[in-house]
């Protein structure tokens, strides 16, 4: 039987050759998968014999990495916020860079929650994901709110729309394997509901993810995104079409003092706040950087400072 050390290097060449930019990161996350282990575990064996049935598996899984499916969909799992998560083609793949969009809407929440707790706030605090697609966002966000002991469901009630019917399932069975299911209520809808839940009062934390790339950019990314739902990363001319839309609708939706968070691609630090300006003007913007220093989220409020 040929060993973990013995597999590796030729998985990563067939990789690397086929273009993948984490050649042999691929190669290691797949055979431990294959093999079910840790991939520490299987860089600290490397003479450890592949049994047949586990070498099918991984032969199988490069075969659909060389041709560009992402390591995500193969493996059935992502990684996001500490989390793990279901991951398949109903839904976009939960990316690092989304990680921000979730410290910031945690800490819009505790900060409402605090300001309740000294008398200075509504005790119960509403908050949207808008564009959940696999849920990881709203997700993460209640298994943290719950990890530190806030009642969620009467000090916090939280939401997330889709208008994809496969993506809500998939984050309903990510909601329910991280034991939020009885947390969330999901609604199929483009952007906003119907009626906004929790009584049809406004929410006080919209957080979304919605499509942000440019029309003329998507046939330039890497192989890998074509396996994704295109209207998840489609986001108009300028990559600002679909947030505009939400934009439009916060007067009605966003609590007086609400606080709207959007996720925004790189280039795009000065055209959110101005589309903030176009569509609702009067409104303040502030744009937070993630941790690579790059423009990630726009933070939109009626008009106070931010």
């Amino acid at each position: 039987m040929p060993t973990v050390g013995e597999l590796l290097p030729s998985a990563v060449e067939r990789l690397r050759v086929a273009g993948s930019e984490s050649a042999r990161l691929d190669a290691e996350v797949l055979l431990a998968s294959a093999i079910g282990t840790e991939r520490t575990t299987l860089l600290a064996y490397p003479e450890v014999p592949v049994g047949p049935e586990a070498l099918e598996r991984f032969e199988e899984a490069v075969a659909r990495r060389l041709r560009g499916e992402p390591v995500a969909y193969i493996r059935g799992i992502k990684e996001f916020f500490g989390l793990a998560f279901a991951a398949d083609g109903r839904a976009l793949i939960p990316r690092p860079e989304t990680e921000r969009l979730v410290e910031i809407g945690l800490a819009a929440v505790m900060a409402r929650l605090t300001a309740a707790e000294h008398g200075r706030g509504s005790p119960l605090v509403r908050v949207l994901d808008v564009g959940t697609g696999g849920g990881a966002v709203i997700i993460s966000i209640a298994s943290e709110l719950r990890r530190r002991r806030v009642d969620l469901g009467r000090d916090v009630t939280l939401a997330a729309t889709d208008d994809s019917a496969e993506a809500l399932d998939l984050a309903r069975e990510n909601a329910v394997g991280h034991a939020v299911g009885d947390a969330i209520e999901f609604i199929e809808a483009d952007l906003l509901p119907p009626e906004l839940p929790a009584g049809a009062a406004p929410i006080d934390v919209i957080v979304a993810n919605l499509p942000y790339v440019r029309s003329g950019a998507i046939a330039g990314l890497p192989i890998a995104a074509s396996f994704e739902p295109p209207r998840a990363l489609d986001g108009g001319t300028d990559g600002l079409a679909v947030i505009r839309r939400l934009l439009a609708l916060l007067p009605d939706a966003l609590a007086a003092d609400g606080v709207a968070l959007f996720e925004i691609g790189a280039d795009q630090g000065e055209d959110a706040p101005a589309a903030l300006r176009e569509v609702l003007p009067g409104w303040n913007a502030a744009i937070e950087k993630d941790i690579a220093g790059h423009p990630r989220i726009l933070s939109v409020a009626r008009g106070t400072e931010l």
